[in-house]
C-alpha cells in the first residue's frame, strides 16, 4: 500500500490544475505540463489540492497510486520552481562550451562531443568546467544530465570525467602505491 499516494498535492499560489480525459494539466509561472494517469486511479482537484484515490484494492491499482501522485507533485513543483542539475568537469584540458545552442564537450577524445539539448531543457555553461541543466520537466532534466554524465563518467584512479555536483567518487589505489618489490 502506498502512503505517498494518500498525501494531497497542495497547489501553491499561481498554480492551477485542470483534469480532462485521464490527463491533468498543471499551469504555473514557469510554464505548463500535462501528466496522464491510468483509469485505475482517480484524480480530483478540490480545496486547493489534488487528491489521488485508488478505485479498488487490486494489485495493479495500488501499484499506480503512489506513482501517479509523485508524477503530479513533480509537475506542480516544476511549473512553480523548476528543476536544476549541475555537473562539474574534472581533468586537465577537459572543458565545455555552448555553440549554436548545442553543448560542446572536450573530454579527452580525439574529437569534440556535441550534444543537442532535449526540447524543453536549457543547458548553460557557467564556465569551462561547470554545466547547468534546467527545465520544468524533472524527467527531461534528469535525462539530459545523464546524457552529459555518460559522455565521460569519472574514473576511479584519477577522478577525471564529468560528475554531478556533490557526487563522491570512490578512489582506488594505483599499481605503484599498492605494492613494492619483493
Amino acid at each position: 500500500m502506498s502512503r505517498i499516494g494518500f498525501k494531497p498535492v497542495v497547489l501553491p499560489e499561481g498554480v492551477t490544475a485542470e483534469i480532462a480525459d485521464g490527463v491533468i494539466t498543471v499551469k504555473g509561472p514557469k510554464g505548463e505540463l500535462s501528466v496522464s494517469f491510468p483509469a485505475l486511479v482517480s484524480v480530483e482537484v478540490k480545496d486547493g489540492a489534488i487528491h489521488c484515490t485508488v478505485k479498488g484494492n487490486e494489485i495493479e491499482e495500488r501499484t499506480q497510486h503512489g506513482t501517479v501522485r509523485a508524477n503530479i507533485h513533480n509537475a506542480v513543483v516544476g511549473v512553480k520552481d523548476g528543476f536544476v542539475k549541475e555537473l562539474e568537469i574534472v581533468g586537465i584540458g577537459y572543458r565545455c562550451a555552448i555553440r549554436n545552442g548545442n553543448l560542446v564537450l572536450n573530454v579527452g577524445f580525439s574529437h569534440e562531443v556535441v550534444l543537442t539539448p532535449i526540447e524543453g531543457v536549457k543547458v548553460t555553461a557557467k564556465d569551462e568546467t561547470h554545466i547547468v541543466v534546467e527545465g520544468i520537466d524533472k524527467q527531461k532534466v534528469g535525462q539530459m544530465a545523464a546524457l552529459i554524465h555518460d559522455t565521460k563518467r569519472p574514473e576511479p584512479y584519477g577522478g577525471k570525467g564529468i560528475k554531478y555536483k556533490g557526487e563522491v567518487i570512490i578512489r582506488k589505489e594505483g599499481k605503484r602505491a599498492a605494492g613494492g618489490k619483493k
